[in-house]
């Protein structure tokens, strides 16, 4: 978006408009914000418009915020931060919301773990989220599940962006610029930094403006009612979690060609995963994924061809050696499971009915 531009894409009035004059919300500087024009007109946001909310953490005041967002109007921005790259799971250690009327609420989901109070309090309200599949889990977790909801990255897939990361969309939509830098902070730390519950409460304050821009523009485009039930059918959908073999979606699976190596990914998964959930850390701080799929390429049976492979000759990985020799890679030709399936059919396959090449 250029500083000429009449009206940003979106639909977003005049006033409202990056290049203005006028000074730009959040609290930016007159001089930032003149920076900002000369730059292309893109203008920083760096404070949260009404200032910084406190951290919720008692039941007193998550009873305060709850009658002030169930007292708001119109639709509810929500976001949650995880710790998906620290801890084990997709729990949330922070939920924000903000609506119009209400202002912007920081939650504490550990002090706070039950905010069903929350849900029912905007039980009619639609539920504003970015790349809503995942976050919806873990606010489903605390007891948040939205009836209706807007996703702007969805929205934005549908209106054919090329980019469609929170921070782009923001950026190209409606003219400014998010820090994004703390996305993959540990969020389970304790005290919360005032640098990480910025970036998090300004996350919430764009995306009613972004929703309402992307709306209009698939409103002129024709796909309003595509988008509708697009939505629907992510608050319909079963979680990650749930589905069926989740090895299966271990980064690399692609070069694992053999059955044999399946089986290897599966087995180093599973005992990765078993390990992880009773340390509480991510699994890929246990063990990369890299490493199983090269063990899977590979087959280490022994000590010295397991630290070959440079991802299990980290920390955690050493701790738990003797689990990973455990898993079948060469112990036996093929793992037990396959073996079996394969005895099975040709249980029930029948004779052979190929005909014997004739005698030369």
């Amino acid at each position: 978006m250029t500083a000429g531009s009449e009206r940003p894409r979106g639909g977003l009035s005049d006033a409202r408009a990056p290049a203005s004059t006028e000074r730009p919300r959040g609290g930016v500087s007159d001089a930032r914000a003149q920076a900002g024009t000369e730059a292309g007109g893109i203008v920083p946001l760096l404070e949260p418009r009404d200032g910084l909310p406190p951290v919720v953490t008692t039941d007193a005041a998550l009873a305060e915020v709850t009658g002030r967002l169930a007292g708001g109007e119109g639709p509810v921005a929500v976001d949650a931060e995880r710790a998906s790259g620290y801890r084990y799971g997709q729990r949330a250690y922070l939920v924000q919301l903000r609506r119009a009327g209400a202002g912007t609420v920081l939650i504490d989901p550990i002090a706070c773990p039950d905010l069903s109070g929350v849900d029912a309090a905007l039980e009619d309200a639609e539920a504003v989220l970015h790349a809503a599949s995942q976050d919806l889990p873990c606010l489903a977790e605390v007891g948040f599940r939205p009836r209706r909801l807007f996703d702007t990255e969805l929205a934005g897939r549908l209106l054919g962006y090329p980019r469609v990361a929170l921070g782009t969309l923001v950026e190209e939509v409606l003219g400014f610029h998010l820090e994004k830098g703390h996305s993959a902070a540990d969020w389970s730390a304790r005290p919360l930094r005032e640098e990480l519950l910025r970036y998090a409460a300004l996350d919430v304050e764009v995306l009613t403006d972004l929703r309402d821009a992307l709306a209009d523009e698939l409103d002129d485009q024709g796909k309003a009612e595509w988008a509708r039930q697009e939505f629907e059918a992510v608050l319909a959908a079963r979680p990650a979690a749930a589905r069926p073999d989740p090895w299966r979606r271990t980064s690399g699976i692609h070069r694992v060609q053999s059955r044999r190596g399946l089986a290897v990914v599966r087995e180093l998964w599973t005992a990765r995963d078993r390990i992880a959930q009773r340390a509480d850390l991510s699994p890929r701080r246990v063990l990369p994924d890299t490493a199983i799929i090269e063990a899977a390429r590979s087959y280490p049976a022994n000590h010295a061809q397991l630290v070959k492979i440079s991802g299990f000759a980290g920390r955690q990985a050493r701790r738990h050696e003797k689990d990973w020799l455990a898993a079948p890679t060469t112990n036996c030709p093929r793992p037990p499971a396959v073996r079996c399936r394969t005895a099975r059919r040709r249980r029930t396959a029948g004779p052979s009915v190929t005909p014997r090449p004739p005698h030369a």
